[in-house]
Formats: C-alpha cells, sequence, structure tokens
C-alpha cells in the first residue's frame, strides 16, 4: 500500500495530479479541496495516498490531510458510494463541514452535492455516523506540515470546466457554471470552487 508521497509537481489538471518522486510519474487523482491547497508546478509536497486495485487498473488518490483521506476510506465503504463519488463528495463540502452534516443528520445538505440523491443521502448518514463519532480533526497541522498553499493556475477557465467534467457533470453544464462565475482574474481553483457551489444553489 502506498500511504504518503513526497514529490515534485509535474502537472495540474484538476482532478488529476501528477508528481516527480525521484524520476518517477505518480499520476493521482485528488479532490477539488486538495486542489486548493497545492502549491505551483515545480514545488515539492507531501501528499497522503490511498491505492485502489481493480482488475482493469490501479488507481491512486491524493490528499492534503490525513483528515481527507480517513474521510475518503470511510465513504468508498458505504454501499453503493464507489471512489469516483466519494472523490466527488469532497470535491464539494470541507471535511469538517460533512461530518457536521452526518453527525446532525442533515440530508438536505447532502443531497446538493453532485451525484447524492435522497436515498443515498439517508444511507450516507446511517453507515457512517457510527463510523465518523470520534471524528477529530487536524487539518490544520497537516497542511502546514504537507507545506501546501493555494497558488493560481495557468488556464482557469479551461482547467475548471475540466475539473467539474472529471467530477461527474456533463460538458455542458460544467461550461455553463464556469461561464456563470465572473472568471477574471481568477485562478482556477477559485473557479471550481465557485461553479461548485453554483451548482449546489441551483438544486
Amino acid at each position: 500500500m502506498i500511504g504518503r508521497i513526497r514529490g515534485i509537481i509535474l502537472e495540474k489538471h484538476p482532478p488529476h495530479l501528477l508528481l516527480d518522486v525521484n524520476g518517477i510519474g505518480y499520476e493521482l487523482e485528488a479532490p477539488m479541496t486538495t486542489f486548493y491547497t497545492l502549491p505551483d508546478v515545480g514545488r515539492e509536497i507531501h501528499i497522503y495516498t490511498h491505492l485502489t486495485i481493480r482488475e482493469d487498473a490501479h488507481l491512486l488518490f491524493g490528499f492534503a490531510t490525513e483528515d481527507e483521506r480517513r474521510l475518503f476510506r470511510a465513504l468508498i465503504k458505504v454501499n453503493g458510494v464507489g471512489a469516483r463519488m466519494a472523490l466527488t463528495i469532497l470535491s464539494g463540502i470541507e471535511s469538517t463541514e460533512f461530518v457536521l452534516c452526518i453527525q446532525s443528520g442533515d440530508t438536505e445538505r447532502l443531497v446538493k452535492l453532485p451525484g447524492v440523491g435522497k436515498k443515498t443521502a439517508e444511507r450516507l448518514v446511517v453507515e457512517m455516523r457510527d463510523r465518523i463519532a470520534d471524528w477529530q480533526f487536524s487539518a490544520a497541522l497537516n497542511n502546514e506540515a504537507s507545506g501546501m498553499r493555494a497558488r493560481p493556475g495557468p488556464d482557469p477557465a479551461r482547467d475548471a470546466v475540466s475539473a467539474l467534467i472529471a467530477l461527474g457533470y456533463k460538458p455542458q453544464e460544467a461550461s455553463r457554471y464556469v461561464e456563470a462565475v465572473g472568471t477574471k482574474g481568477m485562478d482556477s481553483e477559485t473557479i471550481i470552487r465557485e461553479a461548485l457551489r453554483a451548482s449546489v444553489s441551483k438544486k
């Protein structure tokens, strides 16, 4: 199992990330909450990882904090929630807010997340409540240790559309949500964040 990687960022195309680790390029997929914390291409980072092995592929997922990875691992154990949906859920809501929704049974907030219907939201609350009963966050410490901070991307609008499509939005929807955001002067992570908020508010 690959649990943590230290490497140089070669490419950032949300939600895809390419790291150079001693001459080997590791391809990862990460939630947008992680991308918001990444430094520029060419900078070194430490990132927590989760490896999923399928018959047709080995998929490596990256997370800015150990808490975020723990939450991802808890999500993929929920009936009907795979790695792709878990990544999308984490991209649409901060870990702390998600845990609070589960603990309070706030299914109305959960159904606003991309791909989460009423039955899935109810299942999340029922199956995850016990798993996160003693949840404690250490995101600030993990971020500091990883040396991550927000940085602008080179092609913000295009990267934002690509990221939304990769997260499960239809191309037309992705373009519409990005166009609805005043993208001038914004980096891609900010555009994606605002587009995700816009998509949630319209549900």
